[in-house]
């Protein structure tokens, strides 16, 4: 599954530990676009999420969703103190807006390329972004160095989000960007290697 924004929702599941029914859409014919799949999800995107009469589509945004619908459930992924809370969320932000952007651009050019379109990625896209995510990292060196996860002392989405695009960069060069860090990479081994990441996956993921 290339899908990291379905993966995102699928580990959450698995850390609230709740049993769902997964339906695969065919990108590939173009079903995103379908009305079907239009109406649970405007924008034509995967994943799409149905929960009763609840009917969500941003994948960050079904994650937190399902973490406060199912709170006491499974993993608590969502802190409940204020305080911690605002932490957690500051590093969903930085995830979303500091971290997917440069790690996108880098699992299309070193990954998605190759295996969607038998290409090579471009040496100088791939230098430039490499050297984005060192700035970036090294931000979470300095965080890490100070607290075990993002948000705190707890595991929580702040992490959780990251562990797609993490998990894709592992099977690249990539991967001594992360291990350059010893909080980062320390922190890297532990989220996946939990339990739901080796369910989502299926095998040991790092």
């Amino acid at each position: 599954m290339l899908s990291t924004a379905t993966l995102r929702v699928l580990l959450c599941l698995a850390e609230k530990d709740i049993d769902f029914e997964l339906i695969n859409v065919d990108l590939a014919s173009g079903e995103h676009k379908k009305p079907h799949i239009l109406s649970r999800s405007p924008y034509g995107q995967i994943p799409a999420f149905e929960d009763g009469e609840v009917k969500l589509f941003e994948s960050r945004a079904i994650s937190q969703y399902v973490s406060r619908k199912y709170a006491g459930k499974g993993t608590d992924l969502i802190n409940n103190d204020p305080n911690k809370a605002a932490m957690e969320s500051v590093w969903m932000e930085v995830e979303s807006h500091k971290f997917d952007p440069v790690t996108m651009k880098l699992a299309w050019e070193l990954c998605m390329k190759r295996f969607l379109f038998g290409q090579n990625g471009d040496e100088d896209v791939v230098n430039a972004e490499a050297k984005r995510l060192e700035s970036v990292l090294d931000v979470y060196e300095t965080r890490l160095a100070k607290s075990k996860y993002l948000g705190g002392d707890s595991f929580s989405l702040a992490d959780l989000h990251h562990a797609p695009m993490v998990k894709f960069l592992m099977d690249t060069q990539m991967r001594q960007v992360f291990d350059a860090r010893p909080f980062v990479s320390a922190w890297v081994a532990d989220i996946l290697n939990r339990p739901a990441c080796v369910k989502v996956y299926g095998v040991p993921a790092y």
